[in-house]
């Protein structure tokens, strides 16, 4: 008997991938959480039915919302991660010598320790020692936060369930307060295919400028997110992605990534018109 995991991105479009086995089923306070092993994307885990992580191409996502930021200031020492517990963003962090502290906030415990578990090729770095989890709400947690951290990443789920708090107003006016006076904002940002995920990219670009005085948004191709053509969001009090990437020092560390380059750095922020029309629909 053949084993199908299949997501519905709309109600007419449907997502498969042929899994060898289940790894592990189990309902949280919060979510479904589902752990599956496949022929072509490797491990993989769901949250109420939504792919999340896979072992093949988790790396496009977490070069892209890590580096991007790293790149555009090479200086960064304290961090925010809100969401992220599959731990792919934490462990791309860790690669920085000059951060000093991570702060990581999920909401979901039981997430965290199956991908302990389950996940390692992303969760390795989560007992770095620069590392500190906390387990609640992150909307509730930066709000005790006045310029604190020079970079939040915003690793968050999908704008309903337990991510939805993290696609408001207030909670970007609490991230723009706890940063510092030239802090980056970098967030998954949805994607501008479907409507449904378009609608809610376009409500959350409009809130993070109102704060923001530099808000700009950037791609990456994820073949197991809907459509494939993902967008996150950049937003600073000071610098520019383009004009203040520093490419020869973050060359200079000689990282070796998978996806990310300082020449896709800057290709990264030039958009397909379709998009742009939709982000200037919300200017």
């Amino acid at each position: 008997m053949e084993l199908w995991y299949t997501e519905e991105h709309t109600p007419t479009v449907r997502f498969s991938i042929k899994i060898k086995e289940q790894l592990l089923s189990k309902k949280s306070p919060f979510q479904q959480i589902d752990v599956f092993d496949s022929e072509e994307f490797g491990r993989f885990f769901t949250l109420d039915g939504l792919m999340m992580v896979t072992e093949k191409d988790e790396f496009i996502y977490h070069d892209m919302i890590v580096h991007v930021p790293m790149a555009t200031n090479p200086q960064i020492k304290k961090v925010l991660v809100i969401g992220g517990g599959d731990g792919g963003t934490v462990r791309e962090l860790t690669r920085y010598k000059t951060i000093e502290h991570i702060d990581m906030v999920d909401i979901d415990q039981i997430v965290v320790d199956v991908c302990k578990k389950l996940l390692p090729f992303t969760s390795k770095k989560l007992s770095d020692k620069r590392v500190n989890l906390y387990f609640e709400d992150g909307l509730k947690f930066v709000r005790r936060f006045e310029n604190e951290y020079d970079l939040i990443i915003v690793d968050s789920t999908d704008p309903f369930g337990p991510g939805e708090g993290l696609f408001t107003k207030e909670f970007y006016g609490n991230c723009f307060k706890a940063l510092k006076k030239d802090g980056i904002l970098v967030n998954q940002h949805e994607n501008p295919y479907y409507e449904s995920y378009s609608s809610a990219m376009r409500r959350a670009h409009k809130r993070i400028k109102e704060f923001f005085p530099i808000c700009s948004v950037y791609q990456a191709h994820i073949p197991t997110y809907p459509s494939g053509h993902w967008l996150f969001g950049f937003a600073s009090k000071k610098y520019d992605p383009i004009k203040d990437l520093d490419a020869e020092a973050w060359n200079a560390l000689k990282l070796d990534t998978k996806y990310y380059n300082t020449d896709l750095h800057t290709g990264a922020f030039m958009l397909p018109n379709y998009v742009k029309k939709a982000l200037e629909q919300v200017d």
